[in-house]
């Protein structure tokens, strides 16, 4: 058994995003830019961000930021699903 610590409230939603659905990528981004920080102070520890699904990436990137500026190491991310976009979107 791994023991290793699960920070379920470290990301929390300091602003109300529109639903991403319909947004191009572009639009994501801007949307949820500045939308998460960071409960918890890191000193330089990796971390694994995990999400329930990744079209954009525009989510996880924001998330991923807000570890930054709270201190993180390295960061690697894990989704359960994929999105698949097609070209017109």
């Amino acid at each position: 058994m791994l023991t290793i610590p699960c920070l379920t409230q470290a990301l929390q939603r300091e602003r109300d995003t529109q639903p991403q659905v319909g947004l191009s990528s572009t639009e994501r981004m801007r949307n949820v830019a500045d939308a998460f920080r960071c409960t918890t102070r890191f000193h330089g520890e990796t971390l694994l961000l995990i999400d329930d699904v990744c079209t954009t990436g525009a989510t996880l990137a924001a998330c991923a930021e807000a570890l930054v500026q709270a201190g993180s190491g390295q960061l690697y991310a894990v989704t359960v699903t994929a999105a698949v976009i097609s070209s017109s979107t």
